[in-house]
């Protein structure tokens, strides 16, 4: 066996067996070149989901005569020229593979000009030039690619439906869209239109186009910088998911990335938000050194790698976190076939200015701009406290906790409510007077905004969710020993792991003590452990070591909280007096987040009075 170099025809399709993987794949890499060559208009003509023909039209900078023929060499490149280069990438491509993987798997035709002078025309088939000649002077680029795969139909049978590789392109327009705001989008699909972006670099307009006028009324904005990073976009309200994280888009220095970690640090900023199983929209514009990411990771670019992840990681949970303590997110129940008697504007304001450096205020004051077109947030109710002799408390009654049982050796109190500023947490939702219940599961209320229905046992998870994780997140390591030991029986594959990790089990006062095959004791386990479920905690830490090979102290501490929580709280079909539902709706207002459960269900509803006139014909 001898060793020889492959030609470059067959370089080429290897190659793009990793760059083109389907149509989408070369949208996104001819549409990436436009993008670089400074275009503010961009046209993709697109026939039998592009397996046909792709044409892309820009009025981009185009090339010269030469350029244009060393283009479509294999590793050609304009963008970078040396390795000090590659760790400063400013472009959306710099590989130099793109161009000639496409040509080596279609039949391409493209026609440049830097508009000076004719510009030029070049035929490539499978990767060689089948003719060159002069064009027109237009300014710009138009690519024609034709026949996908024709001479690779091994690849060619892999293609999904018409429908499928259209919704790639679709989607991947969104992106592109997404991230770079300030250019023009125009693409059809079999002569009909198919998308469409304003290109008037305001990214809630684009917002708008992607996902509706609907979804973009429930966006709220965000802005924050440090010496490293820069991030700025829309994050949706709590109470707009979607089924899937595909709804999250991520944008580094104008590129659009897939990153685990990144999407994991939104979630965690929306978390007890969001249900079980839903994920929200969030559209992150992010700007940093280039040399603090590198993009050099994948072939098709869409995975990348940070130098100083935990703080852009940190800063990201951080900003959308404090923008969501800001904000009444309590949904309300309108009807949607009848028009507000109110003046308001029913169309978006699309000019909205961000200074460069926004302080809490500013964004309070803009943030009103938006909410006074949307009409969808209301302010905080300011109202005296109730002094009806209906809620006077006797001395006894102060001392005793009478709408559920007591909690384990502590008293739950509004003092002992995980918020450092309760009064101004309290403003968040407005004074709330109730009134009865309904099915002994929901507390109704009113003040002269209208009616609330409040879910008892989802308002008393969020009130001891916060009471639990405040006192288990206070304690140590420090050991609890056991008048009768736990004993565990483990499969093999867990009995592995607990010797694997016995180490860092001990760490955390976790003692393993070898009582048979596959049988384990313990004697004693950390002081922060919940009485009675301890079991549950411990096989939570072994679940959590099988599945990341690691120990999160801080989390298996939130799903103790979030367990007590449910357990302990009140359920349905339990009858309140007026006494208990009025505090247990103050309790709730002192709470850090206090419109969901720690599983992201909802906890309050309001229906205004307008719409409870409307209901009665009061308004028409």
């Amino acid at each position: 066996m001898s060793i020889v170099q492959m030609p470059d025809v067959l370089a080429n399709k290897i190659a793009a067996g990793e760059v083109v993987e389907r149509p989408a794949s070369v949208v996104k890499e001819l549409v990436e070149n436009s993008i670089d060559a400074n275009s503010t208009w961009i046209k993709i003509d697109i026939l039998e989901a592009g397996l046909q023909q792709i044409k892309i039209t820009d009025n981009g900078d185009g090339m010269a005569e030469d350029d244009c023929e060393r283009a479509f060499l294999r590793h050609a490149t304009s963008k970078i020229k040396d390795e000090n280069d590659l760790f400063h990438v400013r472009t959306l491509g710099f590989r130099g593979e793109a161009l000639a993987s496409i040509a080596s798997v279609s039949r391409l035709t493209i026609q440049t000009s830097q508009g000076e002078e004719a510009g030029t025309l070049l035929q490539l088939e499978g990767g060689k030039v089948t003719r060159k000649a002069k064009s027109d002077a237009r300014k710009g680029s138009e690519i024609l690619v034709e026949d996908l795969f024709f001479n690779t139909p091994a690849r060619l049978k892999y293609m999904k439906t018409i429908h499928t590789e259209l919704g790639h392109i679709t989607d991947l327009l969104n992106r592109l869209s997404l991230s770079h705001p300030e250019i023009r989008f125009e693409a059809t699909h079999n002569g009909k239109g198919l998308f469409k972006s304003p290109g008037t670099g305001d990214h809630l307009q684009v917002i708008s186009n992607v996902y509706g006028m609907g979804i973009a009324k429930q966006m709220l904005w965000i802005e924050r910088e440090t010496l490293d990073f820069s991030i700025k976009g829309y994050i949706a309200k709590p109470e707009v998911t979607r089924a899937s994280r595909s709804y999250i888009s991520t944008m580094i220095n104008g590129r659009y990335i897939r990153s685990i970690p990144l999407s994991q640090s939104i979630l965690r900023a929306y978390h007890t938000l969001l249900p079980i199983g839903k994920y929200p929209i969030v559209v992150l514009d992010i700007k940093m050194d280039p040399i603090l990411v590198d993009v050099n990771v994948h072939p098709t670019k869409l995975e990348v790698r940070f130098s100083k992840e935990k703080e852009l990681f940190q800063l990201i949970e951080e900003t959308i976190r404090e923008r969501f303590r800001q904000l009444t997110l309590i949904p309300e129940l309108q009807s949607k076939s009848i028009a507000r008697e109110k003046t308001v504007q029913n169309t978006m304001d699309f000019e909205q200015k961000k200074a460069e450096s926004v302080s809490d205020q500013t964004w309070n004051n803009m943030d009103t701009v938006r909410e006074n077109i949307f009409d969808q947030e209301q302010a905080a109710v300011k109202t005296e406290p109730l002094t009806s002799k209906l809620f006077e408390k006797t001395e006894e009654q102060k001392n005793r906790n009478v709408y559920t049982e007591e909690l384990p050796e502590e008293k739950l109190s509004e003092t002992e409510m995980d918020s450092t500023e309760p009064k101004q947490q309290a403003q968040r939702v407005p004074m709330m007077y109730p009134i009865g219940q309904l099915h002994g599961t929901y507390i109704m209320a009113q003040n002269e905004n209208g009616l609330y229905m409040v879910d008892q046992h989802a308002a008393q998870e969020r009130i001891k969710y916060e009471f639990f994780k405040a006192k288990l997140g206070s304690t140590n390591n420090e050991a609890q020993e056991l008048l009768l030991p736990l004993t565990f029986d483990f499969s093999k594959q867990e009995a592995i792991f607990i010797e694997q990790y016995k180490a860092d089990l001990e760490k955390v006062g976790l003692f393993f003590e070898s009582f048979g095959q596959h049988t384990y004791v313990i004697r004693s386990h950390p002081n922060w452990f919940p009485k009675g479920f301890e079991e549950e905690v411990i096989r939570e830490m072994m679940e959590q070591i099988m599945a990341d090979e690691r120990i999160n102290i801080e989390s298996i501490r939130e799903e103790a909280a979030i367990m007590m929580s449910c357990k302990r709280s009140i359920k349905a079909n339990h009858y309140l007096n007026q006494e208990d539902m009025f505090r247990l709706l103050e309790d709730l207002r002192q709470t850090t987040d206090p419109f969901t459960c720690p599983h992201g269900r909802p906890i309050i509803v309001h229906f205004s009075s307008y719409e409870l006139e409307k209901m009665f014909k009061r308004v028409m």
